[in-house]
């Protein structure tokens, strides 16, 4: 039992740092990949999108046909039992994949509707949002510093993404009725994000299934769903210019590593959790703005950014810290 415990302590910690990892590295290949001037036209994020959905169930089909011996007969029998002879508990992950796509809409409108600090400030609740759901859900249960950790956690990030003087400048003239609009979008996306979050790490932790066979799932409504947007946002432009309209290397890196992304994710929410997951994109988001300062030159560090940073950080330790070790309030 204690082997277990050790194991899965690994795991969790292991899953956490790939995240983190992962969530710097695209972050700034996306930025970099913005910065080039390239000839012709722009790569479309949406197509992006259903390419990353692609290559992650490509990537579980073959860790299902690894799981399954390399052998193909056995690799068609627990894809067929597992997703076809299950349409229920298939249809399950529609919610949390067709809740995301809402989400990426909602955000969109909210950041036409709001200058972009009150956007970052507001949109950080979804820390607050997965911590409600987590206890009422999964019946967590949440230490007093757990909770003040989670509060700085949210000053921190908003914090850090606190746009600088050069950014304002651009901010439109937003009338009280869009204002409305964008906050109600951006609370919305925040409630949206947390259910869906802790309702997948539901699924996941009660179902006997693979985190493959879930993430397959999970990709084939998330391509549908991507699908649309494509067809709805950039239809002329796909049909003028094709799918794969701007694509170099550096996008299929960009790609790859969101594919990557969303199995990083589901072994972190199977392994550790959707807190701890809040906790592992806040930190990365430090990392990503400190190496884009040095790399790319793009981002000049305020003293505001410094002071959110050093509440991240803290709010990390503090939501580790166990003031009495016997009869632990968390599990963890």
């Amino acid at each position: 039992a204690n082997e277990d415990k050790t194991m899965s302590a690994n795991l969790k910690y292991l899953s956490l740092g790939i995240l983190v990892f992962q969530t710097t590295s695209l972050v700034l290949t996306m930025r970099y990949s913005r910065t080039l001037k390239e000839e012709g036209p722009r790569y479309l994020s949406s197509t992006a999108v259903v390419v990353a959905e692609l290559l992650k169930i490509m990537a579980c089909i073959l860790l299902v046909y690894k799981d399954s011996k390399c052998s193909l007969r056995a690799l068609n029998r627990v894809l067929h039992d597992e997703i076809l002879n299950k349409p229920m508990e298939t249809l399950k992950l529609a919610i949390p994949s067709g809740i995301y796509t809402l989400q990426n809409n909602l955000l969109y409108v909210a950041l036409s509707n709001l200058d972009a600090a009150t956007y970052q400030v507001t949109y950080q609740l979804k820390i607050l949002t997965t911590a409600l759901f987590s206890v009422s859900m999964l019946g967590k249960k949440l230490g007093v510093y757990q909770w003040l950790s989670l509060v700085i956690l949210m000053t921190g990030v908003a914090f850090v993404q606190w746009p600088s003087d050069s950014q304002e400048l651009d901010s439109k003239e937003l009338s009280a009725g869009s204002q409305f609009v964008g906050l109600m979008a951006v609370l919305t996306a925040c409630f949206s994000s947390g259910f869906a979050g802790v309702y997948f790490e539901k699924i996941l932790k009660e179902t006997k299934q693979s985190v493959w066979i879930r993430n397959i799932q999970l990709g084939f409504f998330g391509s549908i769903f991507g699908l649309m947007g494509v067809y709805i946002y950039d239809g002329e432009l796909v049909s003028k210019n094709g799918f794969f309209q701007g694509y170099n290397r550096l996008t299929w890196i960009v790609v790859v590593l969101q594919a990557l992304g969303g199995l990083v994710i589901a072994a972190v929410i199977k392994y550790a959790d959707n807190i701890l997951k809040g906790f592992a994109t806040s930190l990365s988001i430090i990392l990503s703005t400190l190496i884009s300062y040095f790399w790319l030159q793009d981002f000049v560090p305020t003293s505001v950014f410094f002071l959110g940073a050093i509440l991240v950080i803290t709010a990390t330790f503090l939501y580790g810290y166990d003031p009495k070790p016997a009869g632990n309030p968390t599990k963890a």
